[in-house]
């Protein structure tokens, strides 16, 4: 039995995790069967965080290291077709949109005062008072600090939005006239990029990041097209 380990669904989204929706994305892909289970709790995994993968006893955490678990698996499935200079190009968006783009997203949901409470009751909701009161507010001090680490947290608002537009500009530029990241075919780095535009475009209601990325409809259309193309949706109704 193979099972994918998830967060549960919150704010709109089936899959509020970006990482766990390029990783169903990739079975997917790769016509492997497998099982979700919901973790509410991260810090029950084996390397504290989501998602991660049960193949027949032999556990495989981080969405990364996933998919190159699946590429070996399936001899060279996942990656096949790439040139070295393709692959180069996927890893270096991957990092743009993982390493960068998505904690613009967590600030936009978790910082952000008015958006918040979404989080809490998305998240925590389900606890009982008072860890539901008190969780959730441990849970943001320690996003705070550890987006001040990263560097973002030095910024204004008005700076990260600014951050937030020449990353979705880059990714628009890339696409360009193009249906996929690198071509007319769906690759492995699509999964990456069109998970984390989806839980930037299907949160419910939009963050101050949700408009900025509309002004690129070229975004809108190809998030649409990758989760059409394989069936996977982050948000709860396709």
């Amino acid at each position: 039995m193979n099972t994918l380990y998830i967060f549960p669904a919150a704010f709109g989204l089936r899959n509020a995790s970006p990482f766990c929706l390029k990783a169903e994305m990739a079975l997917t892909y790769l016509n492997i069967d497998f099982t979700i289970e919901e973790v509410s709790d991260p810090r029950k995994a084996p390397k504290g965080k989501l998602p991660y993968m049960d193949f027949d006893g032999e556990i495989v955490a981080d969405s990364e290291i996933l998919f190159e678990y699946l590429d070996n698996k399936t001899n060279g499935q996942l990656y096949q077709g790439l040139s070295s200079q393709q692959k180069a190009s996927g890893i270096a968006m991957s990092r743009l949109v993982e390493d960068h783009l998505y904690w613009l997203m967590v600030a936009s949901r978790w910082l952000d005062d008015t958006w918040f409470p979404h989080v809490s009751k998305g998240f925590f909701g389900d606890m009982p008072i008072p860890l539901r009161w008190i969780v959730p507010m441990v849970a943001r001090k320690q996003v705070v600090k550890t987006y001040n680490l990263h560097g973002l947290g030095a910024h204004s608002l008005e700076e990260q939005k600014g951050f937030a537009r020449r990353d979705l500009q880059a990714i628009n530029d890339t696409i360009g006239n193009k249906q996929y990241l690198l071509g007319e075919e769906i690759s492995v780095f699509d999964f990456t990029t069109a998970a984390i535009l989806s839980g930037v475009f299907d949160n419910t209601p939009d963050t101050w990041l949700t408009p900025i990325a509309r002004e690129f409809p070229t975004l809108v259309e190809y998030a649409e097209r990758v989760q059409n193309k394989l069936g996977v949706y982050g948000r709860t109704t396709p």
